[in-house]
This record gives structure tokens, C-alpha cells and sequence, in this order.
């Protein structure tokens, strides 16, 4: 049956019918991809974000998809259809990570530097590891760390140049600023002003293109 989206009912009846294959998928299937959709339905379509987050954590327990411990990572770190618990956050962030799912160790690198959660050496492994594969905000901050002279953590400029180096390259801007000054200061690497003025301009273009890009949507609002 073809269904015309832009009638109401129609619309409705579509909806629910993607849901019911979603259970299929899940229920009867088996399938970690299918219960991680019926989850996002729970969460874009019916609104109903409890039965969401209990449908991502046991897509996450059970499959081991990362995706899913990822979301429900995202539930528990603001409180989204089940209490707020930044232990649990980390736990199941921690959980995606380990599934390969690389926004959860961005996620888990992240929160694990929260205040009262703080674990630099954990936050160090699930960076370096989501930097490793390319999250260019991961590399950022894991340049960050290593500026910072610290008792888990030996402050090394030439670690934190090669990260903001990594990062600037995958489009990162503040990591292009940081190299910049880096070149200008001779911080982790031989100062070289020439390299200095190439990486700021670089960072001036995408800065440039990023509030072009802003006022393209606001436009088009």
C-alpha cells in the first residue's frame, strides 16, 4: 500500500505500521538494529522517553549495540525518561565504547572529567581511542589535557601539538588556533611563524564559512 504523507490519517496509519515492524524486528527477529529503531520510535515518534531509555539499555545489555548504550548513556546524563545518574552515564557510555561505537567514547571521555566524576586516566583512554578514529572534538580535548600539567597526568606539548595537529586536519577549528599559537609560541614543536599564519587563516576561512553557513539557515527559517 502506497500511503500519501502528506494526508493526516494517512500519515498516522504509516507511522503506526513502521512501528509494528519495529516490534517484528525486535520481538520475534531478534534483531539489535531493530530494537535500537523501535527505540528511536518510542523516542521521535510517540514521545514516550521511558519506554525509550528502558528499550535502549536492553538493547544495550543484551546485544551489546553500541548505539543503543550510547542513548541510553544520553538518558541517564540529563535525566531523560529515568532518573539522572552520571555513574550509570559513564557506565553504559563506557559500555558503548567498548562495542565500538565511537561517539560513546567521546561521550565517556567527556563525562569522565565531570566534577565528582573525575577519572583523568579513563578519560585519557576513551579520548584517545575516539581521537584514534577520527572524532575530531575528542582530539581537541584530549590536546587539551596534555597542555595541563596534572598529578594523573604529565603536562607534554608535543602530545598535545600532534592531537591539535589531528584535530585542525579533520576540520576542527579551535584545534587550528591551538596550533597556530603552538607555531607562534614554539609549544610542542620549532616555532615557525610562517606555519603560524597558514593555520590562523585557516581557522579565520572556517570560521568564516561556519557564520555564513548560520546566517544561510536563518534565512531560510
Amino acid at each position: 500500500m502506497n500511503y500519501d504523507l502528506k494526508d493526516e490519517e494517512q500519515a498516522k496509519a504509516y507511522l503506526e505500521r513502521v512501528g509494528v515492524e519495529y516490534r517484528f524486528q525486535c520481538f520475534h527477529e531478534k534483531s539489535p538494529e531493530g530494537c535500537h529503531r523501535l527505540a528511536d520510535y518510542f523516542e521521535s515518534v510517540k514521545k514516550e522517553h521511558e519506554r525509550a531509555a528502558k528499550m535502549y539499555k536492553s538493547t544495550c545489555d543484551d546485544y551489546h549495540y553500541g548505539h543503543s548504550c550510547y542513548k541510553y548513556g544520553n538518558y541517564r546524563t540529563v535525566g531523560q525518561g529515568c532518573e539522572k545518574d552520571l555513574t550509570e552515564a559513564i557506565k553504559y557510555e563506557a559500555k558503548g565504547c567498548d562495542y565500538d561505537y565511537i561517539p560513546a567514547c567521546f561521550q565517556a571521555g567527556i563525562l569522565s572529567l565531570s566534577k565528582g566524576h573525575q577519572n583523568i586516566p579513563n578519560a585519557v583512554t576513551y579520548l584517545t581511542k575516539a581521537c584514534s578514529n577520527n572524532h575530531p572534538l575528542a582530539c581537541f580535548n584530549l590536546s587539551a589535557l596534555y597542555m595541563r600539567d596534572q598529578t594523573e597526568l604529565k603536562k607534554d606539548m608535543k602530545k598535545a601539538f600532534d592531537l591539535a595537529l589531528k584535530g585542525c586536519e579533520l576540520g576542527h577549528l579551535y584545534s587550528c588556533v591551538n596550533l597556530s599559537i603552538m607555531y607562534r609560541r614554539g609549544d610542542g614543536v620549532d616555532q615557525n611563524s610562517e606555519l603560524a599564519d597558514k593555520y590562523k587563516k585557516k581557522a579565520q576561512s572556517m570560521r568564516d564559512e561556519l557564520v555564513k553557513s548560520e546566517q544561510t539557515i536563518r534565512m531560510n527559517e
